[in-house]
């Protein structure tokens, strides 16, 4: 065989060589990284409802809680939503979801967003209204998970008593889960909830002109 031969031979192995290592080296970390997920594991064993919370200023906090929707719904639960400021419009959402009627019940109870309604008392009434569907909701021990939609905008606009909504919420069924969406969630909330989202804007195709869409934000 030539040098050249010799040459190309040595290289594959120290290539073949570099990749077992690299493997190897990965093979580990893996299985230390299992051993800590794991034991992670065996000390989260209590199951209880959980109040979760998505806020913040990107897209994303009522798709996510959406998407919770559908997925207690695969798994045989009963769902409640209530929107508190969308409304005035048909959303894709609630749409889909009134094709289940046995599965969700939907409460599409704002009239749109407040710039556009102009009308404190009028929105104050509606988000009154909307409360008292969402408490039928929190206090159904047969209901799995409850999606409150945009009720940070109700608490921010102060048209709900925050004490009252976090009563409420706390006095819920135990194993019921809760969702609360919308901008400005209020620290109270925060404070009690057990898992809290904070969205936050990299980019959006509206800053660049590009309207608003049917199956993309509605």
């Amino acid at each position: 065989m030539d040098q050249q031969g010799n040459d190309r031979s040595s290289d594959q192995g120290e290539n073949s060589g570099g990749a077992d290592n690299i493997n190897t080296r990965h093979q580990r970390r893996m299985q230390r990284k299992k051993e800590v997920v794991d034991q992670k594991i065996q000390a989260a064993q209590r199951r209880t409802g959980v109040l979760l919370v998505n806020t913040g200023n990107g897209k994303g906090k009522s798709s996510s809680g959406f998407g919770m929707v559908m997925r207690a719904m695969g798994h045989g639960m009963k769902v409640g939503v209530v929107q508190f400021i969308k409304g005035a419009m048909s959303t894709g959402e609630e749409m889909f979801l009134r094709r289940f009627p046995e599965e969700v019940s939907f409460h599409a109870m704002g009239e749109g967003y407040t710039w556009e309604t102009q009308d404190r008392e009028r929105d104050i009434a509606k988000a009154q209204l909307a409360w008292e569907q969402a408490k039928r909701f929190l206090s159904d021990p047969q209901i799995g998970l409850v999606l409150l939609d945009e009720l940070n905008i109700a608490l921010k606009y102060k048209y709900l008593d925050i004490q009252q909504v976090l009563a409420d919420l706390d006095g819920r069924p135990e194993m019921q889960h809760a969702i609360v969406t919308g901008r400005g969630a209020p620290q109270e909330l925060i404070d009690i909830a057990d898992t809290v989202t904070e969205m936050q804007v990299v980019k959006h195709a509206f800053k660049d002109g590009i309207a608003a869409q049917a199956g993309v934000e509605w």
